[in-house]
């Protein structure tokens, strides 16, 4: 039996989507037939270029500026969703920071900014969707996290700090909410072709392929899929799970 995912008819929001893995994610949703609401805190062009992208594949998107880690950007940021697209079924927490540092070097400035956006981030923007979600009985909630986060990373004291604490709160939310057929789920990415990991010098990079399993180095669209998967009807029966996209990094 072959079973093709139709999102046709839901709405959904993508956090961080001006690049990178979140655009890859809100262009996969949107191919399945998903309108997308398009957020970044980068620059309202960076946002209007990914819609542009969406809509020539025939489905409504809108920019949704706003800072995650501000508790009225968000509010202010889900109800022009709701009013423009419609109700949210689908809402990925992808928006994130880096300012890597060993702990002894690192300021606090750096540690707070990181957890704010990745960890504070997806608590409100989870929180202001799941009050509406509730009483619509339906929802699906993905948040990113990382294979950082499972294993930790020298340098990256609080990215995996940040990055733990969203597993910890898919966990949560996933209790709280799945008796109102609420699922709330999280994907944890290995290393992935980004603009961020091409930074990286050769030896980094081979190193990190030599400690992978596939060998290889993963590609956003290896975590829009098992994005798209888990906002599907296809995984009807998962929620507090975190699924790991890391070829096999983080066993």
């Amino acid at each position: 039996m072959t079973t093709t995912i139709d999102l046709s008819g839901k709405i959904a929001l993508v956090t961080g989507a001006g690049r990178g893995i979140g655009r890859e994610i809100a262009l996969t949703l949107a191919a399945a037939g998903a309108a997308v609401a398009v957020n970044d805190f980068a620059g309202e062009e960076t946002c209007l270029a990914v819609v542009a992208e969406i809509e020539a594949l025939g489905v409504r998107a809108i920019c949704a500026m706003g800072d995650v880690g501000d508790e009225a950007s968000v509010a202010a940021m889900v109800e022009k969703v709701e009013t423009e697209l419609g109700p949210l079924a689908i809402v990925v927490n992808n928006a994130g920071i880096t300012r890597d540092n060993v702990v002894m070097l690192m300021s606090p400035d750096d540690f707070d900014g990181v957890v704010r956006t990745h960890l504070r981030g997806t608590f409100l923007v989870s929180k202001a969707v799941a009050r509406k979600m509730l009483r619509r009985r339906e929802g699906s909630i993905i948040n990113i996290s990382s294979v950082v986060g499972r294993r930790g990373n020298a340098g990256q004291a609080n990215y995996a700090a940040a990055k733990a604490g969203i597993i910890g709160l898919t966990k949560s939310l996933a209790k709280e909410l799945g008796a109102r057929t609420i699922r709330v789920n999280a994907v944890a990415p290995g290393y992935i072709d980004t603009a961020m990991t091409q930074e990286l010098s050769d030896d980094v990079r081979k190193a990190i392929v030599d400690a992978t399993p596939l060998r290889a180095i993963g590609q956003p669209s290896d975590v829009a899929n098992a994005v798209l998967f888990l906002a599907s009807p296809l995984s009807r029966y998962i929620t507090g799970c975190t699924l790991p996209v890391d070829g096999g990094l983080g066993i």
